[in-house]
């Protein structure tokens, strides 16, 4: 019995409306309203002497439009870390999304939001315009806009009294549709229903389509301008072009919007670096395509000014747009390819049932999946998918949870059993009681921890992030210098070739590669991981893996089942299996030893109709005495049998072999005579021997932790293939024992599922839980393996050798193209083979360069894990 912090009533375990987790530390509430409110605020119940004094932190998530490399990121994350309030600013670049930790009273999402904005870059939100029935003066549109406005995550709401409708932007990270909803209602109006092709949509989907489809109009057009001024500035090679294409005056009115409209973002990008007094990637293409535009556009105005100088007036519009079209070209591919690596992320959403048939007051109710609450009773009909989390009340089926668990074969629900929402229902019907819903679901749970991870930076990214904060101000200095240098020992005409070779080496470089080679991989390969039901909390825990050397295991529900089952069954004096199971069943049907329930399990498989006993009788340390049907039953062990003067015979030679197989024996005897010996132990999983065996192969030491005595150990050890076994463990020695493994310079993983084996998977330097078991070891893990089945401990360590192998891979080529790249920009090339780069040609290797990195990482996505 618990009691709600919040109300202080009590609360029986498994009677709770809700529950939370909190430092370790389980609490219960009556209800969902006390949930939210301990949720909201845990430091006003919960008075920690480290926390009185100290503001809890606030954790938000911010989409981000307009970012183009990893100096882009790095100056949103400048400008948020200065701001009074903010603890730690992360932003991502391959996920365009700013993560930031807060104190609530000094700051919140208007003001990073106007920081962004300052930034030069806008924050994703998503409009939606509401039907409002009710509103008849201006006082009820300020009360409706005033309770949007109070809502966090509404960054602007405006009723419409004459339409009577309400337009609200919002974060689609921090509030949903049905809260929007729910606030309108509770000031007395009624949302009318939104027409169905709004309903179910991804809102961070609309915002990157919004995004893509704005950059393909702008690349379209720019196209057509691009191609136009290309073919007016070639007219030597297509003398068919008409001569008024070629005059100076059209290509300059041609060449202007593709400038300052199409190259607009570029701008504004470079504008918000420079007040930031730092410079990025749009600094790179600013300052270059300008330098070409302005030449062309004074050769334009003043052609006597250079004939004067002896000079030729030429005009390079051509470099200047098509730099910008394919750049923008390449923007393209890049947000495509971008749009790939959270496919995982796609799929998990889209497994979300839009609607769930409950029964209220009675009836049969279609309702908004949304709008189902905890306690409601759920109607779930063969085929469909089960709306959100619970408990079976009535009916049986089996399910289809290969989508969350990875585990292909339909499971056997039943009363009692819960059930996940997402999850298909293949035969029966059945009636569930909601026990989780909205935020708290599996489903929910999953997809959170997975944008988490993909949103972290892995340790690798640490190198990158360093180099691409020096890397702009370093390519200006090499462009400047390149273009000194040709100016002044250079051919004639030195200002062209000093003009276009400094053009060359401003777009040549490319920082995008570099912050895309890690973040986009971690991306893949934590998709990859929860496809395949491996839950990896962060990039850190994806790089450390690939790096583990020792494996420890937990034995009892980690190597084995975690319950005990009847494994072997010897009859003697005539007596058959049946009877045997039969009277010891009943016997045990009013026992609570956890032997007994092996034996009630082992007659239900079988089929056998139980007895109720007449007498019974549990003896200490021994084992239990009934009379059923008028029969003397006993069943225990030996020293049982001795004391009622009961001859075992030759099952007590098949007893000692059973101990010494790790197995409990159980005599059974019937009106005075043996009629037979049980062993039950807590056997293997399948998957155990596979996966240390896989694991060995792979070279990593295995080694198995229990509290068993040294004999049962062993022959546990034995089965699974472990040769190092440590026996006899306290659950509080079990942090000691990896300590002691990693003072031997070992990287240690722990895998386990009990609430014991927390603190030894937060020492660990890569804990992992198994999902079959409690919050409290999950929530202290870095890994998580969502079905229990250890062969994907193996897939977790194979995902992170190849994510590893990937990221490698993309720093690699970021790093040779550049270093290579700028060198044959500034015509290191000329004096020996008279080779310049054409600045067009940099532009389009530039924009490859990304798209190249990004590829290379979705090749994760088609990678098969062994588990």
């Amino acid at each position: 019995m618990a009691k709600d912090l919040v109300c202080g009533m009590d609360v029986k375990e498994g009677r709770e409306a809700g529950s939370s987790l909190y430092k370790g530390q389980k609490y219960l509430f009556c209800s969902a309203g006390c949930k939210e409110k301990f949720d909201r605020d845990p430091d006003e119940y919960i008075q920690e002497p480290e926390k009185m004094n100290k503001s809890t932190l606030d954790r938000i998530d911010l989409p981000i439009v307009g970012m183009s490399c990893a100096s882009c990121a790095t100056t949103i994350q400048r400008g948020l870390a200065d701001m009074t309030g903010v603890e730690k600013a992360n932003v991502n670049f391959a996920t365009s999304k700013a993560t930031l930790f807060f104190k609530p009273d000094e700051a919140g999402p208007e003001d990073f939001i106007t920081s962004i904005r300052k930034s030069g870059y806008e924050v994703g939100t998503v409009s939606v315009d509401l039907p409002i029935e009710g509103i008849q003066c201006a006082s009820c549109v300020q009360r409706i806009e005033r309770a949007l406005l109070r809502i966090r995550g509404i960054t602007k709401a405006v009723v419409n009294l004459a339409t009577g409708r309400a337009k609200v932007e919002y974060l689609p990270s921090e509030i949903g549709l049905n809260e929007i909803k729910q606030a309108i209602k509770s000031t007395g109006y009624k949302v009318l229903e939104i027409p169905s092709s709004e309903e179910g949509v991804d809102p961070e989907k609309t915002v990157r389509e919004r995004e893509y489809n704005k950059l393909k109009k702008k690349f379209i057009f720019g196209l057509v301008l691009g191609i136009l001024i290309f073919f007016g500035s070639s007219r030597h090679w297509f003398p068919w072009i008409p001569e008024f294409l070629g005059n100076f005056y059209v290509l300059w009115i041609l060449a202007t919007p593709v400038q300052f409209w199409i190259g607009w973002q570029f701008y504004k990008g470079a504008w918000g670096a420079f007040r930031h007094r730092s410079a990025d990637m749009n600094t790179l293409i600013v300052v270059g395509t300008s330098a070409a535009y302005l030449y062309s556009v004074s050769a334009t105005l003043f052609p006597s000014f250079f004939e004067s100088g002896g000079i030729r007036p030429t005009v390079y519009f051509d470099t200047s747009a098509l730099i910008i079209v394919l750049i923008l070209f390449g923007r393209l591919l890049e947000a495509r390819a971008k749009g790939q690596t959270s496919d995982a992320i796609k799929k998990l959403m889209g497994l979300q049932p839009i609607t769930a048939l409950v029964l209220r007051d009675g009836q049969e109710r279609d309702i908004p999946v949304e709008e189902v609450v905890l306690g409601d009773i759920v109607i779930v009909k063969p085929g469909e998918r089960i709306p959100v989390d619970g408990i079976v009340k009535e009916g049986r089926s089996s399910v289809d949870e290969s989508m969350i668990t990875g585990e292909s074969i339909p499971v056997k629900k039943g009363p009692g059993t819960e059930v996940i929402g997402a999850t298909i229902n293949k035969s029966g019907s059945f009636r569930f009681q909601a026990t989780k819903v909205g935020k708290d679901t599996a489903l929910a749970q999953i997809i959170k921890l997975v944008q988490d991870a993909q949103g972290s930076k892995a340790p690798i990214q640490r190198l990158a992030d360093v180099i691409s904060g020096y890397f702009v101000p370093i390519v200006i200095s090499i462009a400047i210098a390149t273009f000194v240098i040709w100016f002044v020992f250079g051919p004639s005409p030195a200002l062209t070739f000093s003009l276009l070779n400094f053009v060359a080496v401003m777009i040549i470089a490319c920082p995008c590669a570099l912050g895309l080679a890690t973040p986009t991989a971690v991306m893949v390969g934590t998709g990859k991981g929860a496809e395949n039901g491996i839950l990896i909390k962060g990039g850190e825990s994806l790089e450390t893996a690939h790096k583990l050397d020792t494996l420890v295991f937990d034995k009892t529900g980690t190597l084995t089942k975690g319950e005990p089952e009847v494994t072997d069954l010897f009859t003697t004096n005539g007596f058959s299996e049946t009877e045997i199971l039969m009277y010891s069943a009943s016997a045990e049907k009013v026992s609570e030893h956890p032997l007994g329930e092996a034996i009630l399990k082992r007659a239900e498989v079988e089929r056998i109709e139980l007895q109720s006993p007449e007498f019974f009788k549990a003896i200490e340390g021994h084992g239990i005495e009934a009379t059923i049907g008028g029969k003397e039953v006993l069943l225990g062990n030996l020293k049982l049998m001795q004391d009622r003067h009961v001859p075992v015979g030759d099952l007590e030679s098949k007893a000692e072999k059973l101990a010494k197989d790790a197995k409990t024996p159980i005599y059974v005897a019937l009106a005075g005579k043996t009629a037979g010996l049980m062993g039950v132990a807590d056997t293997l999983k399948e998957s155990s021997i596979q996966a240390v065996q896989k694991l060995k192969h792979m070279g990593i030491e295995v080694v198995m932790l229990t509290g068993d005595n040294r004999n049962t150990a062993e022959a546990i050890a034995r089965k699974a293939g472990i040769d190092i076994v440590r026996p006899e463990v306290l659950p509080e020695d079990k942090v000691h024992e990896i300590k002691k493994l990693q003072s031997e310079g070992k990287r240690v993983a722990m895998v386990g599922d009990g609430i014991n084996d927390a603190p030894a998977l937060a020492q660990a330097d890569i804990g992992i839980a198994i999902g079959s078991g409690t919050d409290i070891a999950m929530e202290a893990s870095d890994i998580t393996l969502i079905k229990g089945d250890l062969r994907g401990v193996v897939s977790a360590i194979e995902l992170s050798k190849k994510t590893i192998r990937i990221i490698k891979q993309n720093l690699f080529w970021a790093f040779f193209y550049n270093t290579a790249g700028i060198p044959i920009a500034a015509g290191i090339l000329y004096p020996f083979f008279g080779v310049l780069l054409n600045p067009i040609v940099a532009s389009a290797a530039m924009a490859f360069s990304s798209v190249s990195v990004v590829s290379n990482s979705l090749r994760l996505s088609r990678i098969k894990l062994r588990s």
